[in-house]
């Protein structure tokens, strides 16, 4: 099986403990109501992607990093006619929930896709990406995959996620304990993203991004919450190399405080960002039209069941 991970002196080059995080996707795969975690993953797919892949019907298409099979749940065999579902925790596919799609379940990391290159029709991925230690590879596997005029539609969490959270973390470790380690783990900023899909060979590209705020009463239970909701129930700890393993009490209370004072809402609660990067690229092909404008996104994952509307609409 490819390597899932790396030992702690590349962590330069290797921000993230792919074997760490395979343990804990398989942990979290195996907890109770996992549809009470899955609020992120949903409205994710429920938003915008950037355009509307031309094509009606996908012979074959891929799901990278899928999990339980979030998206599998809103295709149709209308749209797809058989999906591939790859994830690198085991307990995350065994669990996976049934679809009316003829599917295949492989194990295997994002960053080392074990299939012949031109095979899909179609691949995407939804908020697995941002713990790639090599997003650029990962890119290119996913680009290799892709028969000629396939298509990649994916998103992922963007470098602004948290952001309230992370700030109020470090301000506070600088203030009680001299210096700060992270806790919230690295994403990859928005102006790299575009650049990233072009030298994997993607064109016809389409990049957005959007937010989705949460508001909470206050630092401790945005803690409480992304522990018991988005992170370990979707897998979503941190697992970068340097992470510090707690954090001391007297400077949970400041971050606290600080949560507050800057980023407060009038009624006292406080907001945790999200914020999220769509995108489309497209394998060449003679036959590809032009890119869609940056910001004319009209078709979501749940809205790839009703391509074939979408597109007669747009005929007439």
């Amino acid at each position: 099986s490819p390597p899932t991970g790396v030992s702690p002196g590349s962590g330069a080059l290797n921000p993230f403990d792919r074997r760490l995080k395979r343990k804990q996707k398989n942990w979290a795969a195996l907890q109770a109501e996992p549809a009470k975690c899955d609020y992120l993953r949903e409205e994710v797919r429920g938003r915008r992607l950037g355009g509307s892949p031309r094509v009606l019907t996908f012979p074959l298409a891929l799901d990278v990093g899928s999990g339980r099979g979030y998206i599998a749940q809103h295709l149709t065999k209308e749209t797809v006619e058989k999906l591939v579902q790859v994830d690198i925790a085991e307990n995350a596919l065994k669990n996976a929930t049934e679809s009316e799609i003829p599917t295949v379940r492989v194990v295997a990391d994002e960053e080392f896709l074990p299939f012949k290159e031109d095979t899909f029709d179609l691949v995407v991925s939804s908020l697995s990406l941002h713990w790639v230690n090599d997003l650029p590879k990962a890119f290119r596997e996913i680009h290799q995959v892709l028969k000629p005029d396939g298509v990649f539609v994916g998103a992922m969490f963007g470098g602004d996620t948290l952001y309230e959270l992370r700030c109020s973390l470090q301000l506070a470790e600088l203030e009680r304990e001299g210096g700060f380690s992270p806790h919230v783990s690295p994403f990859t900023a928005v102006a790299d993203l575009g650049h990233l899909l072009s030298r994997a060979g993607f064109n016809t590209l389409t990049v957005d991004t959007d937010e989705i705020q949460v508001n909470y009463p206050g630092l401790f239970e945005v803690m409480e919450d992304l522990q018991g909701k988005y992170i370990l129930c979707m897998g979503e700890s941190n697992c970068s190399w340097n992470r510090k393993p707690l954090l001391h009490r007297e400077t949970m209370l400041a971050a606290a405080a600080i949560y507050q004072e800057m980023y407060g809402n009038s009624d006292g609660s406080v907001p945790a960002t999200f914020q999220i990067y769509y995108m489309i690229g497209w394998k060449y092909h003679e036959s590809q039209a032009k890119p869609a404008q940056r910001g004319s996104a009209t078709v979501s994952f749940g809205d790839l069941a009703k391509i074939e509307g979408l597109l007669k609409k747009g005929k007439k």
